[in-house]
């Protein structure tokens, strides 16, 4: 009687956590999805699975978007054809991935990415085969082959806006999860217990926050209750697959807020160690230089600006690099090797936690190398300097640093005014700081009042090609 009694207290929250087992079914009256808005190759392949006799439905982040009239940035497929049965209707698929397999349609440029149906993997199960699901011992998820129906696959996915599947042959969606509401409600909200389904994978607090930035959603509060707590174990997860989360993170437009909403749920420290250590030891710089970064980054996405992950990285890291070279320094080392010793560390740390490919540490540390050069003018260095290919981003990091407050003499605003001067007012230029003494650099300073000079996009990020 007892455990009955328990039971009956029970239910209503497994149910609020749970997806239903049959879907809240939206007709075209019920709902603003167009079917001319949805790519014709994606239509294509949900047509040709139905008509082999699969199930398929448009799922996931495309139906958001088009719910909340965002253009989506591709268009995903769930079926209950397994990846071979794929493959074997499209001449043009190809099946990838070790840790959860997929089936890539090509149309030309367009991908239309094709996931069997999953079923989750009970936790403690006895797993028969491990080449189709695994897990570590804190529960995290290593292997996700594991085939099942679509209530399954709707249960198993991680929020509940991302539970909905649209089916252009009929115009409906279905909706398990109450994942129409939450976009109503413009809420983000995990299915199922959210401390079981982050120690699955910890990535999803990275994409919550990520989401509710995009999107300028909210984090449920019991989604968002075990973050903090839980933040640190991002550190086990591979730093290659890190890597791409940033730039996701940090490379959609939304910067800015993003880096806000790490900071507030303490997800930037176990991402940028060196970087968190400088906010706090020196918030109000480090703090000013990192969000002017973002916000120009921010900006040039919404001009359509080419962006690059170095130049973002180079201003993340930058707070922590002047205080280990003084360091070096005080030990005897002198200035430009202690700077090019603490840069090779510091990005080397990083790359331990976020695994920055070779062809952007190059440019980080050539950006870095810049601000020690930009101070030497003299005789034919400044020309030098201008042909230099780093010479923008660099220029561009230097504004940076001073819109920060950090004092140069008037470094940046010297070299804004050579680039636009002949050769007749370049010559006399560097003449006047022969007659001053002062082509060999200045010491940096801190100023408090910013800079005099109003920036514009350009000077958040160096172009793509640099």
């Amino acid at each position: 009687m007892l455990k009955k009694l328990i039971q009956s207290f029970r239910s209503p929250l497994r149910r609020s956590q749970h997806p239903r087992s049959t879907p809240e079914v939206l007709s075209n009256r019920q709902h603003s999805l167009e079917r001319a808005d949805i790519s014709r190759n994606a239509v294509n392949v949900v047509e040709r699975l139905q008509k082999a006799g699969y199930q398929a439905y448009l799922v996931g982040g495309c139906v958001r978007d088009l719910l909340l009239n965002l253009e989506p940035k591709d268009f995903d497929v769930a079926t209950s054809a397994t990846p071979e049965q794929v493959r074997a209707e499209f001449r043009n698929a190809r099946v990838i991935g070790r840790r959860f397999k997929l089936v890539h349609v090509h149309f030309g440029r367009e991908i239309i990415e094709t996931a069997t149906f999953r079923a989750n993997h009970p936790q403690g199960a006895d797993e028969e085969d491990s080449n189709q699901s695994s897990r570590n011992e804190s529960g995290r998820i290593l292997r996700d082959n594991v085939y099942g129906n679509q209530e399954e696959d709707a249960q198993r996915r991680d929020f509940t806006m991302n539970a909905l599947y649209y089916d252009p042959v009929t115009e409906r969606i279905l909706d398990y999860a109450h994942g129409v509401h939450d976009i109503r409600n413009r809420l983000i909200r995990l299915i199922g217990d959210p401390e079981q389904r982050y120690l699955e994978d910890p990535v999803r607090m990275l994409r919550a926050v990520r989401f509710a930035a995009k999107l300028d959603f909210e984090i449920e509060k019991h989604s968002a209750a075990p973050i903090r707590r839980l933040a640190p174990m991002l550190r086990d997860i591979p730093s290659a697959r890190l890597f791409d989360e940033i730039l996701k993170l940090f490379l959609g437009g939304k910067a800015e807020r993003t880096f806000e909403l790490l900071l507030e749920y303490d997800l930037f420290a176990p991402l940028f160690p060196a970087a968190a250590a400088s906010l706090e030891r020196d918030p109000e710089y480090a703090g000013a230089l990192i969000r002017q970064a973002l916000a120009n980054t921010d900006e040039r996405i919404r001009l359509g600006k080419p962006v690059t992950p170095a130049f973002l990285f180079a201003a993340l890291l930058w707070p922590a690099l002047p205080i280990r070279a003084a360091l070096l320094q005080e030990k005897g080392m002198p200035p430009i090797p202690a700077i090019q010793e603490a840069a090779h560390g510091l990005i080397l740390e990083q790359c331990q936690r976020t695994a920055i490919p070779k062809r952007f540490t190059i440019p980080i540390r050539e950006i870095w190398d810049m601000q020690e050069r930009l101070p030497r003018r003299s005789g034919k260095r400044a020309d030098l300097l201008l042909e230099n290919p780093r010479f923008r981003a660099g220029y561009d990091f230097l504004l940076l640093r001073e819109s920060a407050g950090e004092e140069t003499d008037g470094l940046g605003d010297w070299w804004t005014d050579y680039q636009d001067a002949s050769d007749s007012e370049r010559r006399a230029m560097i003449r006047d700081l022969s007659s001053k003494d002062d082509g060999g650099g200045a010491p940096r300073k801190r100023r408090r009042g910013g800079s005099r000079r109003k920036r514009g996009p350009r000077e958040g990020s160096a172009p793509a090609s640099e």
